[in-house]
């Protein structure tokens, strides 16, 4: 078993913020074990503008934004990046074990930054009643089906709740000649950034029904139409308030949740940026969501201190 002083899980904007401050902290071994086949994460599929206001200074689109760690990433000899790997396993002593093309690779760390990311929740957790029809996706997938496969989902298309990725993407799709019916949202006020409200929704006259939720799913093979009801502060139902909308697709845009599966599952708690195991350190969305990927690189960085310190440390 080869045996490697860090090791971080994740090539996204946080693997690479924590790689990077590593390797800036005296660390000049680390393997950085990527899923896709580029770094980059979700940044490569953001190519809208608004990233770096705070961390670069600049605005830039998601891709020039990953595109700067990157760089960084291949100009620092000591770190390693390995593509196309998928983590399948972490221990409590800091042992991964992840899948390559063709193989199983297993390593021993001297420590571990788990940077995950987060993942969209879907229908079935806010429990949306009706037929399963073609043509429900989340609004992340619909983004990388656009932005990199170059597909357009749909043509009339309702978003159900009021996420970034669920306001950036209904601007999307209007830019695409598609036409965006509605937003619902179970809250009084959006869950999104208030320009992402003002430059993807209020610009283009999208409507947003605040205080409403998706009731029903209607449809056979495609999705044909959703019922939509007013609720009270309580989230009950308002008598006399359904309504109907025809679509053909849905956007799921209701939330993310941290990717914390392999720490659940190596018996590890949480515990800020660090865990209840020695040497496993957790940063960007696996440790919080966070609203912009300046604060994920702020949060990463100093995780990559951590990892650095306890490795000086532990020598």
């Amino acid at each position: 078993m080869v045996t490697r002083e860090l090791v971080i899980v994740g090539g996204g904007p946080a693997g690479m913020a924590a790689a990077v401050s590593a390797h800036e902290n005296g660390i000049k071994d680390i393997l950085l074990i990527e899923r896709d086949q580029y770094l980059g994460g979700i940044l490569n599929q953001c190519i809208h503008t608004g990233f770096g206001l705070s961390y670069f200074k600049e605005i830039l689109t998601g891709p020039e934004y990953a595109g700067r760690f990157i760089n960084k990433v291949k100009d620092m000899p000591g770190i390693e990046v390995s593509l196309k790997s998928i983590a399948v396993k972490l221990t409590k002593d800091r042992i991964v074990t992840f899948l390559k093309p063709g193989k199983i690779e297993t390593v021993k760390a001297k420590a571990v930054i788990m940077a995950t990311g987060c993942r969209e929740k879907t229908r079935e957790m806010v429990h949306i009643s009706g037929t399963r029809p073609a043509g429900i996706f989340s609004a992340g997938l619909a983004q990388k089906l656009i932005n990199i496969e170059g597909l357009l989902p749909g043509k009339e298309v309702v978003v159900v709740g009021s996420g970034d990725i669920g306001l950036i993407m209904a601007r999307r799709f209007v830019l695409e000649g598609a036409k965006v019916k509605a937003i619902v949202e179970i809250q009084k006020e959006t869950r999104g950034l208030l320009r992402n409200m003002a430059q993807c929704v209020e610009d283009f006259d999208i409507p947003v029904y605040f205080s409403h939720k998706i009731s029903r799913i209607y449809g056979k093979d495609r999705v044909e139409k959703v019922s939509v009801i007013r609720v009270d502060d309580n989230f009950n139902e308002v008598f006399g308030s359904l309504f109907e909308i025809t679509c053909d697709t849905i956007l799921m845009a209701v939330g993310l949740i941290p990717e914390n599966e392999l720490i659940e599952a190596a018996g590890v708690r949480i515990e800020e940026n660090k865990t209840s195991a020695p040497g496993i350190f957790v940063c960007g969305n696996s440790f919080k969501v966070y609203d912009i990927v300046d604060s994920v690189t702020e949060d990463s960085i100093n995780t990559g201190k951590l990892a650095a310190n306890f490795l000086r440390q532990n020598e």
